[in-house]
């Protein structure tokens, strides 16, 4: 092995009448180390996104939602609470009275649901406390209403506006902004506000009652585990939903956008392997004759086979260390300084969003390019193997 690895790094470190050689090598150790680059970089800033909005849906959100298949009194919430706070993972429950109703400011309508909160309790499950821009979460009384920044934007809102709401059942409401809140959701800054539960219960005319139960933990990561734990407890009379299950179609879009994009760029890595077999070929055909001394020295096809791949091995592993440096440093400078921008009428952040994550991302773009480069050394390493000593010297 030694006598192997040794010749293969001479072979790489050509003569001067050899410099074509080195040169391909060197375009060869540049487009693993691209697309090496490529990847961690774009997938950085993909789990970036996926992290940033896992954020937001969690703060906008809580981690289990408990609703019953027909509205929940008085009664039953003392009984549900008791049994959900008996769990060593709930942190915080917050109940809440949901439906759609339709809002009016001069002539725009506008359609939104409505959550019917307890103030104290809500700002202990969401970070809805931490969203408001405008006003405060203790504003909130009876007729007070707190909408999102989108939705203030576009009927044109402000703190202490006044606006008409519609309930289901057709009756006419006057509810005054007492907070403007922004989670950086779009969807939730437009269709999504908040009323106290009291007016919530008045406008859906559902007295004492709620229609689910907010539960925080202390690992939304446990959120299946406590789901089945609760369930076992409550029965078949409630239903429990996840936070990821709440949202599973828009995480699994993410995830495929992901490997989409991971199968691609190791397209990058693939099209630098054809380098990496030209390379070999050509120095097979250089090397015939060192092959053919070799060979009638005694070193067996196995050998010969390891120096060829040994040699595009090196290439790889340089590559791929090369790649990986400068793909983790272009994302710590990402990360620091934000220099590129984004449009925010497009997106839902200002900046671009950078999270490295050594395992699985990093692990596997480098196992990927390793195994690609090993792959390409198949055919070179065999046809120099398959040299005879005889037909190797026959013209020399």
């Amino acid at each position: 092995m030694k006598t192997e690895l040794m010749l293969s790094w001479r072979y790489l470190l050509a003569k001067r009448k050899e410099k074509f050689i080195s040169l391909i090598s060197l375009i060869s150790v540049l487009g693993i180390a691209i697309g090496v680059m490529a990847l961690i970089v774009v997938l950085a800033v993909m789990s970036g996104f996926d992290k940033d909005l896992h954020d937001k849906i969690v703060g906008n959100q809580s981690h289990l939602t408990l609703m019953g298949f027909e509205a929940i009194d008085n009664s039953q919430y003392q009984g549900l609470s008791a049994k959900v706070n008996a769990n060593k993972h709930v942190k915080a429950i917050s109940p809440s009275l949901q439906g759609q109703v339709l809002l009016k400011e001069g002539s725009k309508f506008f359609a939104v649901g409505l959550k019917g909160i307890d103030p104290e309790l809500e700002s202990k499950v969401t970070k809805i406390n931490q969203y408001l821009i405008l006003g405060g979460i203790d504003d909130l009384s009876q007729g007070g209403i707190i909408v999102g920044k989108e939705l203030a934007a576009y009927l044109g809102l402000t703190l202490n506006s006044k606006l008409t709401l519609y309930s289901p059942l057709g009756k006419q409401y006057s509810l005054r902004v007492t907070g403007i809140f922004s989670s950086g959701m779009y969807d939730y800054d437009l269709n999504l506000v908040f009323t106290d539960l009291k007016s919530a219960q008045l406008i859906f005319d559902l007295p004492d009652k709620i229609s689910s139960i907010a539960i925080k933990l202390d690992n939304p990561d446990l959120a299946g585990k406590v789901k089945e734990e609760l369930g076992s407890v409550l029965g078949f009379n409630y239903s429990l939903k996840t936070w990821a299950e709440a949202n599973q179609n828009f995480f699994a879009a993410l995830q495929l956008e992901k490997l989409v994009m991971f199968i691609i760029l190791a397209l990058i890595i693939l099209v630098a392997s054809f380098n990496i077999i030209s390379t070999l070929i050509v120095m097979v055909v250089e090397k015939t004759k060192d092959i053919g001394v070799l060979k009638a020295l005694g070193l067996t096809s196995k050998g010969v086979r390891l120096i060829f791949t040994l040699q595009g091995m090196i290439i790889g592993l340089v590559g791929t260390l090369l790649g990986s440096s400068s793909g983790l440093a272009l994302c710590l400078l990402l990360k620091k300084y934000q220099f590129i921008k984004l449009p925010q009428d497009i997106y839902y952040i200002e900046r671009l969003p950078v999270a490295i994550e050594f395992w699985p991302d990093i692990f596997l773009i480098a196992l990927v390019a390793i195994a690609i480069v090993l792959i390409s050394t198949i055919y070179p390493a065999a046809k120099a193997a398959s040299l005879k000593p005889v037909e190797a010297l026959r013209y020399e």
